[in-house]
């Protein structure tokens, strides 16, 4: 019985070892199904990775080399001067027109009293020589008309007188004819009142003839001398009237002196206002002032230091007009163009993101635009693959609220090109 019994425990052992896997205990199939069930999930999350893998590196450009760019201003003096106030200190936020700095005015206050003296009499000369143009011309207009009228006259005189002088010859060689005559009647007459043949009345008649023709003589010889003084001075005054018309005819030449003067007295104007302009603002540069908002840093300016021209006084931050300087490997730049938008994930701010544009691609890589650019004729040559910076834009600013962003802070950007 023993042996039957473990005989049949056999064939039992050895039929179940030989039956189909579907017959199998149910025990062994949720283990294979879960193998399944991991193997699938495992493609799907695979396939899934690869979608957006691809879908990453197809419709988008990143890179983790990027900071955020500003401007940083340096306050400097623009003028020589003492310091009295200082307002501000280091690491202050200022708004744009706040006063930084504040120097003594004494010296460029005295500068615009002076210039404005100056103006005042450089407006008064610029006044007297316009005012002084019309007496010229009127002067040099009325000068010239009577000295052509002098030369007329004094002509006209010459003309006369020579006519006089003319008529005091021809009185003289009458006067000299009617003295012969009564000298050859007298002559005549005195034997004849010796012998009384006239009588003593008509030998005085005669003498008294000759002698009033005599003294005619004289008379007219005088009138001749005169005449030709007249001539002369007639002569002279024609001279003297040729000469004042010569002097009338400079009148021109007196206008364009006198419109020159006019003209360098409103040079000398136009020069004192330059000047005074010039003092005020000297005298403005006595307050120094932000030029935009942003943060104080770096200052060095004290009370009671003397400032030179340019002397650097603090760096004042701009915390308005920022943009990202983003390094995107020389493979990358293919695909980015300006205007492109940009998701920009601040590291500082927890990844906060902020909207943004691709603006600029740089000139040149970051290798060539180092103080020591690479040099890869020595023979030493690896290949490294360049960046090239590109600017990117905020398109809206007033996301940056409380001026949470700052220059140097990293960022990450990612590029929508497609």
């Amino acid at each position: 019985m023993a042996d039957q019994n473990s005989e049949q425990q056999n064939r039992a052992g050895s039929g179940q070892a030989g039956a189909p896997l579907e017959e199998q205990p149910e025990i062994l199939q949720p283990k294979k199904k879960s193998k399944r069930l991991y193997l699938i999930i495992a493609l799907i999350v695979v396939a899934i990775g690869a979608g957006l893998w691809w879908w990453r590196s197809t419709y988008y450009e990143d890179t983790d080399d990027a900071q955020i760019n500003g401007n940083l201003i340096q306050i400097s003096s623009r003028i020589k001067g003492h310091v009295t106030e200082v307002d501000v200190n280091e690491d202050q936020y200022v708004d744009a027109g706040q006063v930084l700095v504040k120097l003594d005015p004494s010296d460029y206050e005295t500068a615009v009293e002076q210039d404005e003296a100056n103006l005042a009499s450089a407006q008064a000369n610029l006044e007297a020589a316009t005012a002084n143009m019309p007496v010229v011309n009127t002067n040099t207009s009325s000068t010239l008309h009577t000295a052509n009228a002098d030369v007329m006259s004094a002509t006209s005189s010459v003309s006369q007188a020579e006519g006089q002088l003319q008529a005091a010859h021809a009185q003289v060689q009458v006067a000299r004819a009617n003295y012969t005559k009564a000298r050859l009647d007298l002559q005549r007459y005195t034997p004849l009142v010796q012998k009384d043949v006239i009588s003593k009345q008509q030998y005085d008649a005669a003498v008294a003839a000759a002698a009033a023709d005599k003294a005619a003589v004289e008379q007219a010889q005088a009138n001749v001398m005169a005449d030709e003084d007249a001539v002369r001075i007639a002569h002279a005054r024609v001279a003297q009237a040729q000469a004042s018309l010569s002097n009338a005819l400079t009148g021109p030449k007196q206008v364009a002196i006198q419109k020159a003067k006019v003209d360098q007295a409103a040079a000398q104007v136009q020069q004192a206002e330059a000047a005074l302009a010039l003092a005020k603002l000297n005298l403005s540069y006595c307050v120094i002032k932000a030029p935009t908002a942003g943060i104080v840093t770096t200052k060095s300016v004290q009370v009671g230091e003397n400032l030179s021209v340019g002397q650097d006084l603090m760096t004042l931050v701009s915390l308005d007009n920022l943009w990202v300087t983003a390094n995107f490997k020389e493979t990358q730049v293919d695909e980015l163009h300006p205007g492109e938008p940009v998701k920009i994930s601040v590291d500082a701010l927890d990844g906060k993101k902020f909207d943004g544009k691709v603006t600029e691609i740089g000139g040149a890589t970051g290798s060539m635009l180092s103080l020591f650019p690479p040099e890869n004729a020595t023979g030493n040559y690896v290949k490294v693959v360049q960046r090239i910076p590109v600017r990117i834009d905020f398109t809206n600013p007033s996301e940056n609220k409380g001026h949470l962003l700052r220059p140097g802070m990293s960022v990450e950007p990612k590029v929508r090109v497609k």
